[in-house]
């Protein structure tokens, strides 16, 4: 039955996340129509329009064209980026108290409370009808982002302690993040097409509240106790200043930054560099899915036979983002792109599954077994990426241009991947002990230790 409940969490975990993905990017085949109605477009124009300004808003993984023409200046670009910054934002400024709240009133309310701010904002995003409902819907969902995802991926450390099955779980919630986050956009823009704009939204929204139905059933938060049993975890900003920890923590932010710079800008180099039609650039992202997975199914089996080499297998990551970070730049059409972006997304997947369970085995080794607090500092690095992405990266390209800005990011990965070798002896870490716990093992060995040891077990 534990056995059997622990699966179905992960399954509840994973939904989770699945949706939180899908909602950060299913808006993006969504947003041209708001900013024609601002510009008193009403949304009309034709499915051949130009799609200017569209690279600010990530809408390179839109499966359908732009539907507003070309703005004249750059308050929509800045607009559009806002937006989809907000969320990373909010999520960065709430994770130090979410990670907290969790470690001391455990990990199903947390994501229960999750789950229902996402709902939320899932049926604000439906209803808006302006630019302001929609960042108050986008910011809520990252409120929600700070719960669910944070108190999913910790819940899942808890429940799968022990290798490599800690391993294996992790790496499903992974491959369930990438599919949300590629699956969207044509999710999104094909429902949007044939049934309307609040439809794709209403279906997110509906699954959500099946998922935190099905974790009530499994796991009613205060319902079991299991909270009385949970030691006192380590305060976050303790954490923060673990070396270990912290070189984790920059890893998971530095392998990011590329992702999240690529996607606002990548499109409109597409069209100025090699005249990419609207297919094309909707399709960009997508075949990126595949070495995800894979880069995911290597690293667990790998870490599942060679444990010790977790930060091996990081570094080679950043090492294959770097590389493939610096030849997009040199893609002459639309085939070529996809061979980098993949690269990318792989070497992505190989830090994430080789450092997200090395975040778990730290705590256990160097702290105390409560997860909420890690993996909310690892929401923060995520968080930093893209809260900068949609905001720094155009300004980065009209500055200095869109090869500098690859170079830059593929020097970044390629020069922090040998800092990952002060992980290298982290698996011959023993946990560590309190002072009675060592008394009571060791038994007394003099006077003062007998002494210690009346007084602690008396």
């Amino acid at each position: 039955e534990a056995r059997r409940q622990r699966r179905l969490l992960l399954v509840v975990v994973c939904v989770a996340l699945l949706l939180d993905n899908m909602l950060y990017m299913v808006i993006v085949p969504i947003i041209p129509d708001y900013i024609a109605a601002m510009r008193g477009g009403g949304g009309t124009a034709g499915p051949s329009a130009p799609a200017g300004g569209n690279g600010s808003g990530g809408g390179n993984r839109s499966l359908l064209p732009a539907r507003y023409p070309p703005a004249s200046g750059g308050n929509e670009d800045v607009q559009i980026g806002v937006l989809f910054a907000s969320k990373a934002m909010l999520q960065l400024l709430v994770n130090p108290l979410s990670g907290t709240l969790i470690d001391r009133v455990g990990y199903e309310a947390p994501l229960l409370a999750g789950l229902a701010v996402m709902f939320l904002s899932t049926a604000t995003f439906a209803f808006a009808e302006n630019y302001a409902t929609l960042f108050a819907a986008r910011s809520l969902q990252g409120l929600g982002s700070a719960f669910a995802d944070t108190a999913g991926i910790a819940l899942i450390a808890d429940r799968y302690a022990e290798e490599p099955a800690r391993s294996r779980a992790l790496g499903t919630a992974l491959a369930c993040i990438s599919f949300g986050s590629l699956a969207a956009p044509p999710f999104g823009g094909v429902l949007y097409e044939f049934a309307g704009k609040r439809v794709p939204f209403l279906v997110l929204a509906c699954v959500c509240l099946l998922d935190g139905l099905m974790l009530l059933v499994l796991a009613p938060p205060g319902g079991t106790g299991a909270r009385a049993n949970m030691p006192v975890g380590t305060p976050i900003h303790r954490l923060m200043i673990d070396p270990y920890i912290a070189v984790v923590a920059g890893a998971l932010a530095t392998c990011n930054i590329p992702l999240a710079f690529l996607e606002p800008t990548i499109a409109n180099w597409m069209k100025d560099s090699m005249g990419a039609s609207e297919w094309e650039v909707g399709l960009t992202w997508l075949p990126a899915f595949f070495p995800h997975v894979l880069g995911v199914y290597v690293t667990v089996r790998l870490a599942a036979a060679y444990p010790h080499l977790q930060w091996f297998y990081g570094a080679l990551g950043m090492a294959i983002i770097g590389a493939s970070s610096c030849l997009v730049p040199a893609c002459r059409n639309f085939g070529q792109v996809i061979i980098p972006l993949c690269g990318i997304c792989f070497g992505i997947a190989l830090v994430d599954t080789a450092l997200l369970p090395t975040l778990a085995f730290l705590v256990d080794v160097r702290h105390v077994s409560v997860y909420g607090s890690v993996y909310a500092i690892a929401d923060i690095s995520y968080s930093v990426a893209y809260a900068l992405g949609p905001i720094v990266a155009g300004q980065i390209v009209h500055t200095m241009g869109f090869a500098q800005l690859n170079l830059g990011m593929g020097l970044a990965n390629v020069l922090y991947a040998p800092v990952l070798l002060f992980l290298k002896n982290v698996c011959q870490m023993k946990p560590s002990h309190s002072e009675r716990n060592i008394l009571l093992e060791e038994g007394p060995k003099g006077l003062y230790d007998t002494i210690k040891m009346e007084e602690r077990t008396g």
